[in-house]
């Protein structure tokens, strides 16, 4: 086993060196996504069809190109068809005369017919009670023609998004805490489509709503750095007779400068805070530059107030682009980041990402991503993977704060591990919020939220933290699959990222039979020969459950599991059972 491990480390290792990008960090490539591809092309061509003629015939062809035998789209090429995809695709091209029929034929065949009671029925009963992403996309149904009934697109109430931000959690409102962008380009179009009583109130609310719009917008233009948002909202400024407004066009500039060479978009432009955070655990020691590497990721730290969620300075967010929002994983990946490049010497950025990541905690006792307090809908409330990353960003430097930071810090710790036994599966597994299997029926993936929250509990001494986390071994044991490896759950295909997320959380506890890691890094190995363990795994979920890949997960969550185990082979750290050299 042990030649196995240095053969694969070795190659790891300097793969994701030679992935570091000139700028000192690392930015990784998302996955191409049909939805970003079919919203940010049929933004374009409802801007100025002729002036970006050019992103608009090159994403055409990519949608055409790509789909699917039955005339679907799936989030990514490599994930399953499914609706929302489809229909965007299948809109955006209808639009342009271009739609295929077996598109036509499959969405039928989905929703049960073709008629706008089907698609806006068939919508609104897959995403429920979350208008996030249904309302956008009826709309951009309706702009393409391929719905009629604008009274039976749900109004959002964009008037209420100038109220402080503060309320916003009081108010119930029908998207999520990053939707608010929507909720007003999408709010104020479906507005003007159907006078009612109401509507010269709500007219009145246009001005001020478009200013708060503007305010909400990076200088790069788009919003939380992802097309499908910027798109949603462009496309219904300009439907809306607000084309020249400079949101629409800053949003437009975005569009065309994130796309890609082939004619696609990804969700997201890049995960670069996210993933550099990740190739520093993975690297650690075989990283040359810490101290310049350190100073990078302090200077990515927002040093104010952010516009769009009302957060105070001191977190971080997913990127250092503009359009990047503090949250709570990538504020505690960087602070966990930071205790290994300055070798745990406190300095003012930690202090402020604790005391930010602190305010954030909900009542509960949770974690929740970007905003206290909301949880009514999916991606706001709290979440366990994301509140044992914190209590491990705690831990690391709980001896180096502050007393008073520390005291604060010791009774959150309490409070996360209170809510996150209470939210602990009888079967010992904990379900991730940002992470999923697109293998499983139900979409989840209990082995990589378990996964990740025991590594992140092992540095804690707390009983509790021990007890849970036993159970959450126990948990993942059961979970192996015959070939080694481990899936979302026991008997779902095997795959290089979450059987390397499972060999991390066994490697810091006592008691692990060595045949149990042997089969692990044998299937690992295995992919490593076949020339597949760099092979895109669609296991990230964004916004509105839309599946992605990102290329440095797979090097970066093998990486750290091996060069773990290797140590613990060669150091003998309560591992002495995996000295055997096979």
């Amino acid at each position: 086993m042990n030649k196995h491990i240095d053969e694969i480390v070795h190659a790891l290792r300097e793969e994701l060196i030679n992935r570091r990008t000139p700028d000192g960090m690392w930015r990784g490539k998302l996955s191409s996504s049909a939805i970003s591809t079919s919203v940010a092309v049929f933004a374009l061509y409802t801007i100025d069809k002729e002036k970006y003629a050019g992103c608009i015939q090159k994403g055409k062809d990519w949608l055409i190109s790509t789909m699917t035998a039955e005339g679907s789209w799936g989030d990514t090429l490599e994930s399953p068809s499914n609706m929302t995809a489809t229909l965007l695709s299948y809109a955006s091209l209808y639009a342009q005369n271009a739609a295929p029929e077996k598109a036509k034929e499959y969405l039928t065949k989905k929703f049960g017919g073709n008629t706008d009671e089907h698609i806006i029925k068939g919508v609104l009963a897959y995403y429920g009670s979350d208008l996030t992403f249904s309302a956008p996309i009826l709309v951009m149904c309706a702009l393409a023609g391929v719905i009629h009934s604008w009274n039976k697109i749900p109004q959002l109430p964009f008037e209420l998004a100038v109220l402080p931000q503060r309320f916003f959690r009081f108010l119930n409102l029908p998207v999520v805490s990053y939707a608010i962008p929507a909720l007003i380009a999408v709010g104020i179009l479906r507005h003007k489509k159907g006078k009612n009583m109401l509507y010269p109130v709500r007219e009145s609310f246009i001005s001020p709503c478009l200013r708060v719009l503007e305010k909400l917008q990076p200088e790069g233009g788009g919003y939380l750095e992802a097309a499908p948002l910027t798109a949603f909202v462009s496309m219904c400024m300009s439907a809306a007779g607000y084309r020249t407004h400079i949101t629409t066009q800053r949003a437009a500039g975005f569009l065309t400068s994130t796309v890609r060479e082939d004619g696609s978009w990804p969700i997201d432009t890049d995960l670069a805070g996210w993933v550099t955070t990740l190739s520093v655990r993975a690297l650690d020691e075989d990283i040359t530059d810490k101290a310049a590497l350190a100073d990078i990721i302090r200077k990515n730290a927002f040093a104010y107030r952010h516009p769009f969620t009302g957060a105070k300075e001191g977190g971080w967010g997913w990127t250092d682009l503009s359009g990047s929002v503090p949250d709570a994983d990538d504020t505690s990946g960087a602070l966990v980041a930071l205790h290994i490049l300055q070798e745990g010497t406190y300095c003012k950025e930690i202090g402020k990402g604790v005391a930010w990541l602190l305010d954030l905690q909900n009542k509960d006792g949770g974690m929740p991503t970007f905003c206290k307090g909301w949880g009514k809908l999916p991606f706001d409330r709290s979440s366990p993977d994301i509140s044992a990353h914190a209590l491990l960003a705690f831990e690391l430097w709980l001896d180096k704060l502050p007393p008073d930071l520390q005291e604060k810090c010791s009774a959150s710790i309490r409070q996360l591990l209170e809510w996150m036994q209470k939210e602990q599966a009888e079967d010992g597994s904990w379900t991730p919020l940002w992470f999923g299997d697109q293998d499983a029926t139900d979409e989840r993936s209990p082995v990589y939220g378990t996964a990740v929250t025991a590594d992140y509990l092992s540095v804690s001494n707390q009983p509790v933290a021990q007890e849970i986390t036993t159970k959450g071994i126990q948990f993942l044991l059961a979970s192996q699959n015959e070939d080694g490896g481990w899936g979302g759950s026991k008997g779902l295909p095997s795959k290089v990222t979450l059987t390397a997320k499972v060999l991390n959380a066994f490697v810091s506890y006592p008691d692990i039979q060595a045949e149990v890691i042997e089969r692990g890094v044998q299937f690992l190995y295995q992919r490593f020969q076949e020339g597949r363990i760099y092979e895109a795994e669609p296991i990230g979920l964004y916004f509105a459950r839309l599946w992605y890949s990102e290329e440095l997960y797979n090097i970066t969550f093998a990486l750290t599991a091996l060069k773990n185990i290797q140590k613990a082979i060669r150091y003998g750290e309560d591992k002495q059972e995996y000295t055997s050299d096979k």
